[in-house]
């Protein structure tokens, strides 16, 4: 199991990213469907945790298929999706299935592959990402690599560059917020961080480091991608 913590600053309030978060997803889902893939809602409905109080439980088959590199089509179904559900407590998530061990935590699943699993948990402050062990989880997942992904100036794979939605450009006309400069983390106001702690486990022999790295780095060009457009469609979201 390979295990990482990326952490995700933006020029917003924790409330205004939870708007923007969600009209982006709603969004991505919208146009994803409109290709023939993309997000399939299977249950939506209200949950109560005895710890973190009222929140949002979904359930969703994400469809992948035209996603996958050539390598990983090659052994896989035409049709193939990821089964994920998701815990919404903001400023707190979980998204994962359970598993049916107490111990062990809950996981995306793979619609054809039981040995793949994803576990990601999220927390929300309003800071530039600079608590300490936020999670404390390191007794369950060991140590992790912690990486600050920069909206602004971490290079995104070349096909999903916008110069529109490139935050060293965009400039907001409802907030006035943007563009970013070097070194923005440290002196802009608002500021919230996305604390994500993400768990890639592949038990198959011969592939599991390929996958686990492969599987993060997706995860990573998905988070920057995300962030940067929840950031240059904020005059679409904000009020």
């Amino acid at each position: 199991m390979l295990v990482k913590e990326y952490r995700i600053c933006m020029p917003l309030t924790t409330e205004e990213y939870r708007v923007g978060q969600l009209y982006t997803i709603s969004k991505h889902s919208h146009q994803e469907s409109e290709k023939g893939e993309g997000v399939e809602v299977v249950k939506n409905e209200p949950h109560e945790d005895p710890v973190h109080g009222p929140g949002q439980f979904t359930e969703k088959r994400v469809h992948l298929s035209s996603k996958l590199p050539s390598w990983a089509r090659a052994v896989t179904p035409r049709i193939f999706y990821i089964t994920e559900k998701a815990w919404n407590y903001y400023p707190y998530t979980i998204t994962g299935v359970p598993s049916p061990l107490p111990t062990v935590p809950p996981s995306l699943q793979c619609s054809f592959l039981p040995k793949f699993s994803i576990y990601i948990e999220t927390k929300y402050e309003d800071n530039c990402g600079d608590s300490e062990n936020i999670f404390r989880s390191d007794k369950i997942l060991g140590d992790h690599e912690v990486s600050f992904l920069d909206i602004a100036f971490d290079e995104i794979p070349e096909r999903y560059y916008r110069s529109l939605e490139d935050p060293r450009y965009f400039s907001s006309a409802k907030t006035g917020r943007g563009p970013l400069r070097e070194g923005w983390r440290q002196h802009t106001q608002p500021i919230m961080c996305s604390y994500k702690l993400v768990s890639v486990k592949f038990e198959v022999w011969g592939l599991q480091s390929r996958v686990e790295q492969f599987v993060h780095k997706v995860i990573r060009d998905i988070l920057l991608i995300g962030h940067r457009q929840a950031f240059a469609w904020v005059d679409e979201w904000c009020g």
